[in-house]
Formats: structure tokens, C-alpha cells, sequence
């Protein structure tokens, strides 16, 4: 049995893909074909739209480095949580 990898295709890629999906159904084309032809599931389509529906592919790019950022952060605010706790845990003395 095969399993196929998965592929992660970057922001500018995504927009790209969208846009030719639009041209290709308003060509005519069904879903299926549409589909087939960029090699995605429906369920990535929907996905997409939703996250870059109507999105240039600089913003795109943008959104993903604010997003990889938000990440970042929220990890170092997480970990100096941590540290607070700890350090008033010692201070108590309960060690």
C-alpha cells in the first residue's frame, strides 16, 4: 500500500492556485475536473478560500510571517508564565 505525501505548498502558490481554479470554472469546467487539475481535495479548496480568498500574494506572505510571529510569541509569553510560577513555587518553600 502507497500512501501519497502530502505536499505544503507556500502562500504565493495558494494564490496562484485560486486564481486558476476561478479562471477554470468560469471557463467552464466542473468541480471535479477544477479539482483534478490542481491537484487538491474539495476539503483544500474551501480551506483556502477561506483563509486567502481575495488575498494578493504579498499579503498572503504577510499574513503567514504575522501568524509564524503571533506563534513566537505566544511561546515566549507561555514559557515566562512557567518561570513566574516556578520561581514563586521555590519561593514559597514548598519544595
Amino acid at each position: 500500500m502507497t500512501t501519497k505525501r502530502r505536499k505544503r505548498h507556500s502562500p504565493e502558490q495558494i494564490v496562484r492556485k485560486l486564481r486558476d481554479a476561478d479562471a477554470l470554472l468560469n471557463a467552464g469546467k466542473d468541480l471535479g475536473a477544477v479539482l483534478q487539475a490542481l491537484e487538491v481535495s474539495e476539503a483544500t479548496l474551501h480551506r483556502w478560500r477561506a483563509q486567502y480568498g481575495g488575498m494578493k500574494a504579498e499579503e498572503a506572505v504577510r499574513l503567514k510571517k504575522l501568524e509564524d510571529e503571533n506563534r513566537r510569541l505566544k511561546q515566549l509569553v507561555a514559557d515566562q508564565a512557567l518561570d513566574i510560577q516556578m520561581l514563586k513555587y521555590v519561593s514559597e518553600g514548598n519544595w
